[in-house]
C-alpha cells in the first residue's frame, strides 16, 4: 500500500512536468491546414452541443414572426456575419474554409438548433472557434432579432436577402450614394415604415446625431448592431454623417391599428407630466423651442422604436448623451401603459 502511495504521488507530480515539457518541445501540432483527428472533432462538437443545449435552458423564446425584426438583423449579419457564415447573396470564401473549425454554412445545420441556443449561441459565442460574443450583453432583444432573421434564413432568396439587409441599393433621388452600408442600408427612409425598430434620423439635430454616434463607439449606449457599424467609422465622419441626415424631412408614418385613447393618455404625459410620480411633462424637455439640441426630437418616431427605447430607460441599460441620466431618473417611475401611451403619441405627432 505504501509503495503504491508513493507510486499515485511521484505521478502527480511527474505528469504535469512531462505535460509542460512536451509543450514546450513544440511537437503538438497546430497547424489548421492538418485539421483535427477526427475523434478530436467528435468530441469538440460533442461538448459544445452539449453545453449550449444545457446554457439554454435559462431561456425562454418570445415571439419571433414580427416583420419588424428582420431589417436591423440583416443588416448587422451583412456586415458581422456574412463573411464566414455566407448569405443568399454571397457564398463563403475559400479564405474561410481553411479555418479550423470552418465557420458552417448555416443553412442546412441551422434546423438543429432551438430558438433558445440560436440565442445562447449568438449571445455569449464559442470558445476555441471564431465566434464572437455579442459586442454587448445588455440588448438580448437584438440578439432575439438575429435568431428571428436566422430562422427565415434557409429559406431566403437573394433578393429578399438584399431587400432586407439594404445591400447596395441603388439610391433614390436626393439620396447620396457614397454613404456607408451599415447607415442608408438602415436609415434610409424609404425603408422605414410604421413598425420599423430602426429609427428614422431625418430631422435631428446635428448635435444629438454626433453624441449618439460617440456614445455607440464609447460604448456608453449599448448596442451591437450600432457598435458594430460605427466601429467601421472614423470619427471625422460623424459630423458628416449629421449634417446628411439632419437636412433631411421625417415622415409621420401612422400605425392603423392605434387606439385614440392611448394616444390621449400619451398627450397628456407629454403636454402634463404626472407630478405625483415625479414624471414630468416630455415637452418641456423634447422639442421644446430654443431648448437643448442634444435631447432627440420623438415626433414621427415608430411606435415600436418609442416603446423599445422607452423600455430600455426603463430596464436602466440605455446610455446615450451626457444627458441620459435625466431620462433614466424619469424611467423609474414609468408604468408599462405609459410607455404604450407616450410611444402612441409620437408615433403619430408632428410639430
Amino acid at each position: 500500500m505504501i509503495v503504491r502511495r508513493k507510486y499515485i504521488i511521484a505521478a502527480a507530480v511527474l505528469l504535469p512536468v512531462v505535460g509542460l515539457l512536451v509543450g514546450w518541445s513544440g511537437l503538438i501540432g497546430v497547424r489548421a491546414s492538418t485539421g483535427h483527428w477526427a475523434v478530436t472533432d467528435w468530441f469538440l462538437h460533442w461538448v459544445m452541443r452539449n453545453s449550449v443545449r444545457t446554457a439554454a435552458l435559462s431561456h425562454e423564446a418570445p415571439p419571433l414572426d414580427h416583420p419588424a425584426l428582420l431589417p436591423p438583423a440583416a443588416g448587422h449579419y451583412e456586415i458581422g456575419c456574412a463573411m464566414c457564415h455566407g448569405s443568399p447573396a454571397r457564398p463563403r470564401s475559400e479564405t474561410v474554409k481553411q479555418m479550423l473549425p470552418e465557420p458552417p454554412d448555416l443553412v442546412p445545420v441551422i434546423s438543429s438548433w432551438t430558438d433558445e441556443q440560436l440565442f445562447e449561441i449568438v449571445q455569449h459565442g464559442v470558445r476555441f472557434t471564431g465566434m464572437p460574443a455579442w459586442p454587448t450583453q445588455k440588448r438580448p432583444d437584438e440578439v432575439w432579432s438575429i435568431v428571428a432573421f436566422l430562422r427565415h434564413l434557409p429559406s431566403m432568396e437573394a433578393e429578399r436577402y438584399r431587400e432586407l439587409s439594404g445591400l447596395y441599393p441603388p439610391p433614390m433621388e436626393g439620396e447620396v450614394d457614397n454613404l456607408p452600408l451599415s447607415c442608408e442600408s438602415c436609415h434610409a427612409e424609404r425603408r422605414l415604415n410604421a413598425e420599423s425598430l430602426v429609427p428614422s434620423l431625418a430631422g435631428q439635430s446635428e448635435t444629438y446625431l454626433v453624441e449618439s454616434l460617440r456614445a455607440y463607439a464609447d460604448g456608453r449606449r449599448a448596442s451591437g448592431i450600432m457598435q458594430l457599424a460605427v466601429s467601421s467609422l472614423p470619427e471625422e465622419a460623424f459630423g458628416d454623417l449629421a449634417r446628411y441626415y439632419a437636412g433631411q424631412e421625417r415622415s409621420v408614418r401612422n400605425p392603423a391599428d392605434v387606439d385614440a385613447g392611448l394616444v390621449e393618455q400619451g398627450r397628456i404625459l407629454a403636454q402634463q407630466g404626472r407630478a405625483a410620480d415625479k414624471i414630468p411633462a416630455c415637452l418641456s424637455c423634447h422639442e421644446k423651442p430654443d431648448g437643448n439640441p442634444a435631447y432627440p426630437r420623438l415626433s414621427g418616431l415608430s411606435r415600436p422604436y418609442l416603446t423599445r427605447q422607452l423600455q430600455l430607460f426603463v430596464d436602466g441599460v440605455r446610455g446615450g448623451t451626457k444627458y441620459s441620466h435625466l431620462m433614466n431618473e424619469v424611467a423609474k417611475n414609468l408604468e408599462p401603459e405609459d410607455v404604450a401611451a407616450a410611444a402612441a403619441y409620437f408615433s403619430q405627432r408632428s410639430e
